[in-house]
């Protein structure tokens, strides 16, 4: 498959100066039997024409693929073998697309892909391609978008930063539709400085330079598997490692001009690449986490320190409180990645349950006396940020140990997830600030508690999962058969797959056969059994994933009746309403 490249302008020159405003362009998406465009087919084609901004025009239809639709594709799309039965094969829908969309610029998310199935095809049935013009929305945000803004691409996570009227659904139109409200907000970020005409776009997003070109051949011969690839400079330092599920297509896509500034030193710098092929996503994040740990490769930036983190943890004090530190106790809350953020959750916890937030050593003391900040014995509202020097603990006579220990005992219960009381007090202050009508508290309250539910639910998932001796996973392949994974306490102890048409459980024995011993936790490894929790947390993504399966587990995976998980949705609109008015301190939404 030929490279797709913005350096190339269109012969028209009237076509290339045009405005963007006032120029005919089609929106594509596709969806497929899977990620080749030389082993997999199309299963629906989905397109808006639009023009100064209007729709003009649509086209959709399934397609015949002429093969059955791979399990793992209908979960994610949907779209079934039963549902195409009866649809056109691609011999006959392709041209009645190409009569709908010519003479016009093609636009995609991920254009390589969507563009390259259509080129496979146009050549198989031996059409002219007839797209002078194509442009590519992911390439356009990782030019135009700051990595803070927008930390990945996914035209599901654009659609969310810039709230487009259609969500994207895995199916072709809807996607389309929310690619063309994606491609005009980014528009929109770069016509003040100048960028009008195709001409102006393709000047202003990224060139190859001919030496970056010349290093193309530094991914020859990768494979077309999952796995983990190093960059290496001119003395074999290690400058970048990151993962694909297509080694040779990610490797390559280096080479083919990334926008961002940094990857661009990097691949100027580059002498080699390295790779470790692995059985699937999952056993390649958790390499890549081992390789950054140990090489700290200067070029990437996150999870360089991936034992990095703040917890909350309660002390073993006589007068117990919640402090943040480095590591956790076996009483704890995270991690999280700011101190700030920790320290905030910590505040709503202490305030909720009543435990104070002196610091005043108490170990041989038989009470707890602090007053009000004004001298009177109030308790500061738990979710307003306390005022410096104040406890949450104030009261108008000395406390007992007696009197503090069922403050103690709701703190720890809500941070194991045993009873979440204080949630719901939390909840009903927030009522009532809202129905009092003071929306900016309201407003901050709701981020704070929003805050503390997200930091508890993930704490309390991830424990679920590192305590249990054996885990084996199951989820079906990209490009069908079946992907495995054993977990032992947290951590990703073996990997491996079934190919398509193999009988699994034979390969699930060997995996588990084969998987290494991992001890069990001893006392004091705090709540994630001493596993690191970007490891445990990309385990936790892998079994959220679309089906996946529970081969067998040693144990119950499950999170205690009391745990914040039931809160998700809470947090969840809290967020949007966040994002929906971010500037807005007078606006309210209680998010229920």
């Amino acid at each position: 498959m030929s490279q797709l490249s913005f350096a190339d302008l269109p012969d028209d020159e009237e076509f290339a100066t045009a405005s963007l405003l006032h120029t005919t362009l089609v929106v594509i998406d596709l969806e497929t039997t899977g990620g080749s465009a030389e082993r997999d087919a199309i299963t629906e084609i989905g397109a808006v024409k639009i023009r100064g901004g209007e729709v003009v025009g649509e086209f959709a239809t399934l397609v015949d693929p002429g093969r059955a639709i791979p399990p793992q594709i209908v979960s994610l799309t949907g779209i079934t073998s039963a549902m195409v039965h009866d649809a056109p094969p691609i011999e006959e829908v392709l041209p009645a697309f190409f009569e709908f969309a010519r003479g016009t610029i093609l636009v995609a998310h991920n254009a390589r892909f969507d563009i390259g199935f259509l080129k496979r095809a146009a050549a198989r049935q031996h059409l002219p391609w007839p797209f002078p013009a194509t442009l590519c929305t992911v390439v356009m945000a990782r030019r135009i978008l700051s990595r803070d803004e927008a930390p990945t691409v996914k035209l599901s996570a654009l659609a969310d930063l810039f709230d487009v009227s259609v969500k994207p659904t895995h199916r072709a139109l809807d996607d389309a539709r929310a690619t063309v409200d994606v491609f005009h907000r980014l528009l929109e970020r770069v016509g003040n400085q100048g960028v009008h005409t195709y001409r102006d776009l393709t000047r202003y997003l990224p060139r190859v330079s001919p030496a970056i070109r010349a290093k193309r051949a530094l991914a020859a011969g990768l494979p077309h598997r999952p796995g983990v690839y190093l960059f290496r400079g001119p003395g074999e330092e290690v400058l970048y490692i990151g993962t694909a599920v297509d080694l040779a297509r990610r490797v390559g896509s280096y080479f083919s001009g990334d926008p961002r500034p940094r990857m661009a030193e990097m691949v100027g710098l580059t002498q080699r690449v390295d790779h470790i092929e692995c059985a699937h996503g999952l056993e390649a994040g958790v390499r890549e986490l081992t390789l950054l740990g140990a090489h700290k490769p200067s070029f990437n930036r996150r999870s360089r320190n991936p034992q990095r983190g703040w917890w909350i943890t309660l002390t073993a004090e006589r007068f117990p409180r919640l402090k943040v530190s480095r590591s956790p106790g076996e009483v704890a809350v995270g991690p999280i990645a700011q101190r700030g953020a920790a320290a905030d959750i910590a505040d709503v916890i202490a305030g909720a349950a009543g435990l104070r937030t002196c610091t005043a050593g108490l170990t041989s003391a038989d009470h707890h006396f602090c007053i009000g900040t004004a001298g009177a014995a109030t308790l500061p509202d738990p979710l307003v940020a306390a005022m410096p020097g104040a406890c949450r603990a104030a009261s108008d006579r000395p406390q007992t140990v007696p009197d503090y220990l069922p403050r103690v005992r709701a703190a720890h219960d809500l941070v194991l997830g045993f009873d979440d009381e204080l949630l719901d007090r939390l909840t009903a202050r927030l009522e009532q600030l809202a129905r009092s009508r003071r929306f900016e508290s309201a407003a901050r309250a709701r981020d704070r508690l929003a805050a503390t539910i997200d930091a508890l639910a993930r704490c309390q998932r991830l424990a679920a999962i590192a305590r249990l001796p054996e885990l084996v996973l199951a989820r079906p392949g990209t490009a069908g058969g079946w992907e495995f994974a054993v977990v032992r306490f947290g951590r990703l102890a073996g990997a491996g797959c079934a190919p398509p048409g193999a009988a699994p459980m034979p390969v699930v024995e060997a995996v588990v056969a084969g998987a290494r011993t991992v001890p069990a936790p001893a006392t004091g490894d705090g709540p994630l059994s001493g596993a690191p929790p970007e490891e445990v947390g990309l385990i936790a993504r892998w079994i959220d994933e679309p089906g996946t399966r529970l081969v067998s587990v040693d144990g119950e995976l499950s999170c205690p009746v009391g745990s914040a998980q039931r809160r998700r949705e809470f947090s969840r609109a809290a967020r949007q309403a966040r994002e929906l008015a971010p500037n807005r301190t007078g606006s309210f939404r209680l998010g229920a």
